[in-house]
């Protein structure tokens, strides 16, 4: 009976692990109920006998009979009879929910279809455990349907699963484990006991407490320190200690939305003979601006990919504006406008909303999403085809000042990522482009200069090709290739001069025609964005434009090469002098460090933290690693200071005394058992140790003085003194070598031996709830009558003693079993 409900325990404890997938928590009461139709349905059959196959047989009508109950009572007879129409009603909703968990980013709504497909799926899982468990007897191998259930919220969220879920999951998993093996050794047979009391029959049955404590022990200290030594370890992120492992899944999880590949559809749409309209939209400034889709940050050698996105209920777009844009600082002059956007009912299969960069606020029709790291909108439920939204976007206008004064650095480095194996020419080539700049920016404008005019490139839709090799060909070789090449080249160039770099896919501003901006399939485009803290991510278009490029691409004013006179000086604080400006050379230093700047509010440059040195951090994390080391030490400096102090007190003094010898003779290795006596004690110390005349005459007093409190009636008026421990401490620790003075003062055995007490103090509830049975179950196993008790018959099992009635005196067990 206990290994079935310990199989449905476990999977009950593993379900909790889903509670991330969903809105509310309805879903899960189901799942319990299925997890409960299951566990009593095994229990049954293991109760009556029944074979191994009888469960798996008869479980899945109890759980039919259970879902039609829950989910499609109207259709049942008395509500819980499965019928033709009742069964047709449970596989739509089977249908829908299938459909909903591609539709809807987690956390999905709970729906009857979505409820449905977790509670069979639940149901599942435990019917499997339970064939494993208890059927097979294979309690290890009920691990993989568990490990299935637990990886489904891994696999599929962006967040890490939360250390608490883990903990519950793995403790239902450990309970399962020990329950398989107290039934395993119960079924080995009775103890064989020389004599037998009213009360011995509890022996007959083999002593399982202690293997299950042992058991238990063990479960505990593996989820502990599957706990805590992630939680120190410095190279694991994110922070172990709060959850772990990181999945990956676009929305967060729960729906999947096709992304296809980006850079391909891109290729497709510039080299197809039609030209269809894909959007049209008006603007407050009547300005065109670029659309971007998706962003895309990740190189692996082969091609530009998206990280996983994350799209947070309170981030919907109907929720209010959008996150604020990464980087971007008060101080920054915006430029506020409104478009309005109409998509065509013709594009193909899209969810994503294509937006000017930075959106503020979004009115759409659906579910609509922003990732808070790129700013990306989209939808696991609704698509873009046909849709009119409404978009407010507020974009920076930063000054040549500003500009040259960004630091580089985002908030990750991931955008500064790039896989081995690229060709060290290419490095070269781009210190080569950027040598006369001083600053990230300017060097962000000499690779756009580069490659829109001085590096003679031709744009050319017929260049393919991908990977470190088309890189190299593209900038060394060939210089022939259209947007794709160009963006995704310059981003690579900036990663290697350190400046976080992304590519954007999207669309140009397009062509104004009447009172509208209207995109084309030609418009589709690729972009580099760039980072810088303070204005955040600035487009910039190294792709040539006009007749021999891109023919609605267009290069942003703030990109352009600055003249000496372009910009007048704001002051010395503010920019450069108008000297420095006539002879092109800046205010500051020649080539300032953009990883020892930052700006302020008003966007005048300020040192700024440069972070923690390598070597402080180092020392940091030395001097913490020491610290707990000695926490033992302290600890035990702290109780013999207590315990001194309570030497003056007659009453309690001579125990204080009495503990602290027992102490330092444990730190020194010199204990001896617990039950010896003080005298005892005395004479064992003096007898094996020899010590000096004065710290034999402490021993004595502090000997001395612990039996007169014990036995004595009234306290002995002198009792030991601070310096009597201290003497004999001296003393004995001369006599022992030096690695064991050391130890018995960094790291104390006494303290060592309170805290694993107190762990085992801990464990021992695990005990005390098992000794919470039904009195039934206590009285049941005792022999309440004359005659030989229950599970025994006679002449077997028990022997007697000549000459001493078979019922009185104490039982003597022999060392055997009887099958």
């Amino acid at each position: 009976m206990k290994l079935p409900v310990a199989a449905g325990l476990a999977t009950a404890a593993v379900t909790v692990t889903l509670y991330p997938l969903f809105e509310g928590g309805s879903w899960f009461w189901s799942c319990v109920g299925a997890v409960l139709v299951t566990t009593l349905a095994g229990a049954a059959a293991s109760r009556l006998g029944a074979r191994p196959w009888v469960a798996p047989a008869v479980t899945p009508v109890a759980v039919l009979f259970y879902l039609t109950a829950v989910f499609a009572p109207e259709e049942a007879w008395l509500r819980a009879v499965p019928t033709r129409d009742s069964v047709v009603l449970l596989g739509e909703l089977l249908g829908s929910g299938f459909d909903d968990i591609q539709r809807f980013a987690a956390p999905v709504p709970v729906q009857p279809g979505i409820t449905l497909l977790t509670t069979a799926g639940v149901a599942l899982i435990a019917l499997l455990v339970d064939v494993f468990a208890v059927r097979l007897r294979r309690a290890a191998l009920a691990g993989l349907p568990l490990l299935a259930l637990f990886t489904v919220p891994a696999a599929v969220m962006t967040e890490p699963i939360g250390w608490p879920a883990f903990v519950v999951a793995a403790f239902g998993y450990i309970g399962l484990l020990v329950a398989d093996g107290r039934d395993r050794l119960s079924r080995w047979g009775r103890t064989v006991v020389v004599r037998r009391s009213a009360g011995s029959a509890r022996g007959a049955a083999p002593d399982t407490e202690r293997l299950a404590l042992s058991g238990k022990r063990i479960g505990v200290t593996a989820i502990a320190l599957a706990i805590l030594v992630p939680a120190v370890l410095p190279a694991l992120t994110p922070d172990p200690l709060f959850g772990f492992g990181v999945g990956n899944g676009l929305g967060g999880g729960g729906g999947n939305i096709g992304i296809p590949d980006a850079i391909a559809k891109l290729g497709g749409q510039l080299r197809q003979q039609g030209n269809g309209t894909v959007l049209t939209y008006t603007s407050s400034d009547d300005v065109p601006r670029y659309l971007r889709i998706y962003s895309l940050d990740i190189f692996d050698g082969t091609k530009w990919t998206l990280a996983p996105l994350r799209g947070r209920p309170e981030d919907r777009v109907s929720e209010g504006p959008l996150p604020p844009a990464p980087g971007l600082r008060p101080g920054v002059t915006l430029k506020r406008a409104e478009m309005r956007v109409a998509m065509s009912e013709d594009i193909d299969e899209l969810n994503f909303l294509p937006l000017p960069y930075p959106a503020r606020q979004v009115e759409a029709d659906g579910d609509w999403r922003a990732d808070r790291a790129s700013l990306m909108v989209f939808s696991t439920e609704d698509e873009a085809a046909g849709l009119e939204y409404r978009v407010v976007t507020e974009e920076p206008e930063p000054t040549t000042t500003e500009l040259r004064t960004a630091v580089t650095l985002p908030d990750s480095d991931r955008y500064l990522q790039l896989p081995d194996g690229l060709d060290p020419r290419v490095e070269a080539l781009a210190r080569r482009v950027t040598a006369d700049a001083a600053t990230p920016y300017e060097s962000a404008v000499e690779l756009q200069e580069w490659f829109t005019r001085n590096g003679r490139f031709t744009y050319d839709l017929r260049a393919s090709g991908s990977g470190a090799q088309a890189l190299s060909r593209f900038l060394l070789r060939d210089r022939r290739g259209y947007c794709e090449q160009f963006a995704g080249a310059m981003a690579v160039m900036a990663r290697l001069l350190g400046i976080p770099a992304r590519v954007s896919i999207g669309y140009t501003g397009g062509t104004k025609i009447g009172d509208v901006w209207t995109v084309r399939t030609h418009d589709a485009h690729a972009w580099p964005e760039l980072f810088f803290d303070g204005i955040g991510w600035l487009r910039f278009e190294p792709t040539p434009a006009g007749a021999g490029g891109q023919g609605t691409a267009q290069v942003p004013a703030y990109s352009l090469p600055v003249t000496p006179t372009a910009e007048p000086s704001a002051g010395a604080s503010e920019g450069p002098s108008s000297d420095d400006e006539d002879t092109g050379q800046s205010a500051g230093p020649a080539r300032p460090n953009p990883r020892q700047l930052d700006r302020d509010l008003d966007g005048t440059p300020i040192a700024a933290d440069p972070g923690t040195p390598a070597a402080v951090t180092f020392g940091i994390g030395a001097a913490a690693a020491l610290a707990l080391l000695l926490l033992p030490a302290a600890a035990r400096l702290l109780v013999r200071r207590r315990r001194l102090r309570r030497l003056t007190r007659p009453a309690t003094g001579g125990h204080a005394a009495w503990a602290e010898l027992r102490d330092i003779l444990t730190d020194l290795g010199m204990a001896g058992e617990p039950s010896e006596t003080p005298r005892a004690l005395g004479r064992r110390i003096s007898e094996r140790y020899s010590p000096g005349p004065q710290a034999a005459e402490s021993l004595a007093r502090v000997v001395t003085s612990e039996e007169r409190l014990r036995y004595a009636p009234a306290p002995s008026a002198s009792g030991p003194v601070p310096a009597d421990l201290r003497r004999i401490r001296r003393d004995l620790a001369s006599k022992t070598s030096r690695w064991r003075r050391l130890g018995a003062t960094l790291v104390p055995m006494s303290v060592l031996l309170r805290l694993r007490a107190a762990g085992e103090s801990v464990l021992d509830v695990f005990d005390r709830l098992e000794g919470l049975r039904p009195r039934l179950w206590r009285t049941g196993l005792r022999r309440t009558g004359p005659g030989p008790a229950k599970g025994t018959s006679p002449g077997h099992g028990t022997a007697t003693t000549p000459g001493r009635p078979a019922g009185s005196g104490q039982d003597r067990t022999l060392t055997g079993t009887r099958r």
